[in-house]
């Protein structure tokens, strides 16, 4: 039963972050703007966060500085976007370029300014953010063990920010809006709506839940983030897909993929996977394999939104 307890614990840590990027990549996808730029906005959000985290922890100790650091992160992963979403729908550029090259530079930029601030691309922190049982909920027989144990609060964040955007993006007119952006802009243009606004908001909406799964995927795993994110961010866009762009599907893509995630990091902890005569790096090969299996498999059942990655421009009606 230990094992069980420590598998769903391992897995809360690997599959909380993919479901925050998956969920942020699905709000601009369905606007009609392609996201690759996941990745470089996780790292963007996460070195943000870490280094307020390392700078301010003295001074603010415990879990309200991680209150901080989050709105650090999701400001800055907003920050950054907006020169993907400028490229995209002002200047129309082509959106994998736009994304690509964030990519790179995010990782570039976060390396200049921790070396100009430490003299070296690590950054420290100390880890005050685990929670070995959570009151009340961590007695309960079972879940309690389960899901109220060993965590953070991180985890319960991401399951916050799954029900406000399932919300935000059915039972809204904001979402409705959003979503004819995705599917139909003409339409949408000709019902008053501004596409190109909408645009914004999903992209601005996306940069700042990757900034935030960046820190959320650091703070459980690390007490240093060195700038990358181990292709976290390229992963939530195969969870998004395997997903196909909707909250509920994407959550069990999450948990799937965060599972493998944590059979490949935590296999030595697991006393009947040390003992099967496997090597260590084929447990570590799991998770890309199985992404690569899932988009082979549901790559021909792939309905995403469909104006997604086409430019919109308003005087070509």
């Amino acid at each position: 039963m230990n094992t069980l307890y420590f598998l769903v614990q391992q897995t809360m840590f690997f599959s909380i972050p993919l479901l925050i990027v998956a969920l942020g990549g699905m709000f601009s996808e369905r606007s009609g703007v392609i996201n690759i730029a996941l990745e470089g906005i996780m790292i963007t959000g996460a070195f943000s966060g870490i280094l307020f985290i390392n700078i301010v922890q003295q001074f603010i100790p415990g879990q309200p500085v991680l209150f901080l650091a989050v709105l650090v992160s999701a400001f800055s992963g907003m920050t950054i976007s907006l020169l993907h979403a400028y490229a995209s729908i002002n200047l129309k550029a082509n959106q994998i370029i736009s994304g690509t090259a964030i990519n790179l530079l995010a990782p570039a930029i976060a390396i200049y300014i921790a070396r100009t601030v430490r003299t070296v691309q690590q950054i420290p922190f100390v880890n005050q953010f685990y929670i070995d049982k959570v009151p009340l909920a961590g007695d309960i027989p079972f879940f309690g063990h389960m899901l109220f144990r060993n965590t953070y609060i991180t985890t319960y964040l991401g399951f916050f920010i799954l029900l406000i955007s399932a919300f935000l993006l059915y039972k809204t007119r904001f979402g409705l809006r959003l979503r004819s952006c995705g599917e139909h802009p003409q339409a949408a243009d000709s019902a008053g709506i501004n596409v190109y606004t909408m645009r914004y908001a999903g992209v601005l909406l996306s940069g700042a839940l990757a900034g935030l799964g960046g820190l959320v995927f650091v703070i459980p795993t690390s007490t240093e983030f060195n700038p990358e994110v181990s292709g976290y961010g390229f992963l939530a866009l195969a969870v998004l897909i395997f997903g196909q762009w909707k909250p509920g599907r994407i959550l069990a893509a999450a948990f799937f993929f965060g599972f493998m995630k944590a059979i490949s990091s935590s296999y030595s902890g697991i006393d009947f996977m040390r003992a099967v005569p496997i090597p260590g790096y084929i447990y570590k090969m799991v998770p890309y394999i199985a992404t690569l299996i899932v988009l082979a498999l549901s790559s021909k059942m792939s309905q995403a939104p469909k104006a997604e990655g086409i430019p919109y421009d308003k005087g070509s009606q």
